[in-house]
């Protein structure tokens, strides 16, 4: 069987998805200190693992043929008369191959089983066998289920060749208890493992958090743009639609009426001075601070600072609007059916942005014979605006314009589940038309 060396090895039992860092102020003193002598044992596995391995191989090794030299192995051995040659051999196989414990388990773990078979036959029983205790754990911690069952089968082999060879003591001697200290060792693998998983899991789950965090934040971000686009559009597009005919008008009138280019140009300064007006108002929301507090974070716009500076003109606006566009040259009538019944402030814009950019273009596009008419009906399935020009021309129509204007206008109308239409009326009498409704609030 191959086995996929790891690309950073780390201790036994460490965990690679968690990161390095010191236990609260109000853990155990004792808790505090494993803890910190845990994580240097890891960073120094993950910086030096060669150190590591040569470090803890070397240590069993030291212990282990102390313990031989000493002759300890014989207090407890079945066979005290075993050759010393054998005994140093099988020393060697138990500690030595702890080395590459790590990259080759199994190759590693199969010369220590057949070293425990040549212990168990010889009835030396050194303790330098319980080293397999180790490779078991690196097992458990890293190759399947399947692969740790069939390794927890062959350590049964050596313990019931050496219980047949001597039987002197009972099964619930000289098997049993090995076999469940192995087996409480291949657990503490699993679990680590498990821990070790789970960790990668949620730091994985994190990563994608922060991603999908990212990821709205950019939505929002583009959200925001194009709210602010259409606002600059609505703002800059209709005031400069009417400041453009006023002039137009003013220098055609200057020469035979000085009295209406005055007029013209009394008209431009107002109408110039309202966008600078409303063109501050947004800017000063751009320019607001974000909330700090959550409450205050989920509705920026609640505080009444930000409220009334928010370009956010509502129908009562209506007739200002129609009033400079009639001054502007284009006669409009008004229709207004019903009572508003408390319209929300968003609903009330959409629809007064809609008005204002349906008449921005009929100055822009409808020629100099264009009439307009606005109806503004409120009813029960909610507000319908309807504006109709009699333009006959001067320039191509908002649907094939390629400019922000109809685009502005679906995207307000989509934030309520409204419906917006707009395209040329029959011939004749022609013209233009812009059918505007958006439900009531409880139907959505």
């Amino acid at each position: 069987m191959t086995v996929s060396h790891r690309t950073s090895p780390q201790a036994e039992g460490s965990d690679p998805g968690a990161p390095d860092h010191d236990w609260s102020a109000g853990a155990h003193p004792l808790t505090r200190n494993v803890e910190r002598g845990i994580q240097w044992a890891r960073s120094v596995d993950r910086r030096r693992p060669l150190v590591w391995d040569l470090l803890l191989t070397g240590f069993f090794v030291v212990v282990a043929f102390t313990d031989v030299a000493g002759g300890g192995w014989r207090h407890i051995a079945e066979n005290k008369e075993a050759d010393v040659w054998l005994v140093y051999a099988m020393t060697a196989a138990f500690s030595v191959p702890l080395l590459w414990r790590r990259r080759h388990p199994l190759a590693v773990y199969g010369v220590m089983a057949l070293a425990s078979l040549f212990n168990t036959w010889s009835g030396a029983v050194i303790q330098a066998a319980l080293t397999q205790l180790i490779v078991l754990f690196n097992i458990a911690m890293r190759l399947h289920t399947r692969t740790l069952a069939w390794t927890y089968v062959l350590i049964g082999v050596p313990l019931v060749v050496g219980r047949l060879r001597y039987p002197q003591g009972g099964w619930d001697q000289q098997v049993v208890p090995t076999m469940m200290s192995f087996a409480i060792v291949a657990l503490m693998g699993i679990a680590v493992r498990t821990r070790q998983e789970y960790m990668a899991s949620l730091v994985q789950r994190a990563k994608q958090l922060e991603v999908e965090r990212d990821q709205q934040a950019q939505l929002a971000t583009n959200a925001e743009r194009t709210r602010i686009a259409r606002e600059m559009h609505d703002i800059i597009g209709h005031n400069l639609s009417v400041i453009t005919t006023l002039a137009d008008g003013g220098s055609y009138a200057a020469a035979k009426s000085p009295e209406r280019a005055a007029q013209a140009l009394t008209a431009i300064g107002g109408t110039s001075r309202q966008a600078l007006t409303e063109l501050r108002r947004l800017l000063d929301v751009l320019r607001e601070e974000a909330p700090q507090s959550p409450q205050s974070a989920q509705s920026p716009q609640s505080s009444p600072e930000a409220a009334a500076l928010a370009p956010q003109p509502a129908l009562t606006d209506l007739d200002q609007l129609i009033d400079g566009v009639r001054a502007a040259g284009l006669p409009v009538r008004s229709t207004v059916r019903g009572r508003p019944d408390s319209l929300p402030a968003g609903r009330q814009l959409t629809v007064y942005r809609v008005v204002q950019e349906a008449l921005t273009n009929t100055l822009k596009h409808g020629g100099p014979d264009a009439t307009a008419h606005v109806e503004v009906v409120y009813g029960d399935d909610g507000v319908r605006a309807t504006v109709t020009d009699t333009g006959g021309g001067g320039g191509p129509p908002v649907a094939d314009s390629g400019g922000r204007g109809l685009t502005g206008m679906r995207e307000r109308t989509a934030l309520y589940d409204g419906t917006l239409e707009a395209g040329p009326l029959r011939l004749p009498p022609g013209g233009w038309q812009v059918v505007l409704h958006l439900p009531k609030e409880s139907a959505q």
